[in-house]
């Protein structure tokens, strides 16, 4: 599978021949500036949660290309409400979806959407068919409930944690995140978007070197082939 950064948390895959757009945060980020949201492919948008920093873009890529939306009850009624189609799931829920099964795990995190509306709970989501296992994480702090992913999911090929600090768990504590859910394999997300979760990449890097996991920071544009 092909993964492209498009910065913040938002991310575009390939999976099972069909494109997924993770939590798209793009056209108001300065840094994704050279990413032209009009010209990206998506057959389906999953969204962690509901703040502005994870959705912003979903309602025009969704009316563009008719991509449903994957994500909590509330978040997936409101974006109905807007007719725009989706697949609501919750916490320990999973479907069998054309390009891989989905299960919605649990985050500890806060979700409101862009009106104020309830954003329901916030999650993240591990996905796998036969080719390829990974956890994209959301907005989470470090909590115990990442280590029933191991024992209820396939073995992780990689996991896309938040890595920034203030608004969600440090590098510190998702280097500890990365044991509990036994990856050897990063992606950092959530970080340098702003003043409050800039980081220190090399010792970000070196935290997670310590406990002998490799921290893969992209570029925003840059497209890793797992």
């Amino acid at each position: 599978m092909k993964l492209t950064y498009y910065g913040q948390s938002a991310f575009g895959a390939t999976v099972g021949g069909k494109n997924l757009i993770f939590d798209p945060f793009i056209s108001p980020n300065e840094q994704a500036k050279d990413i032209d949201v009009e010209k990206l492919e998506a057959d389906y948008i999953l969204l962690s949660h509901g703040h502005l920093d994870h959705v912003a873009d979903t309602e025009s890529i969704a009316k563009r290309t008719e991509a449903p939306i994957i994500s909590n009850y509330e978040v997936v009624t409101w974006y109905g409400n807007k007719e725009l189609k989706g697949h609501p799931l919750n916490h320990g829920g999973k479907w069998a979806f054309d390009f891989a099964t989905v299960k919605y795990v649990n985050a500890v995190h806060s979700s409101m959407l862009p009106d104020g509306s309830y954003g329901g709970n916030p999650g993240g989501f591990v996905i796998w068919n036969d080719d390829v296992s990974f956890y994209f994480a959301g907005d989470t702090a470090l909590t115990l409930d990442m280590k029933l992913i191991p024992m209820t999911c396939p073995k992780l090929d990689f996991a896309i944690l938040p890595i920034g600090d203030n608004f969600t768990m440090g590098y510190e504590d998702a280097a500890i995140a990365s044991e509990f859910i036994e990856c050897d394999k990063i992606i950092g997300c959530h970080y340098d978007t702003f003043g409050f979760i800039k980081i220190d990449h090399a010792a970000a890097k070196k935290a997670f070197a310590a406990k002998g996991k490799e921290l893969i920071l992209l570029e925003v544009g840059q497209t890793l082939s797992i």
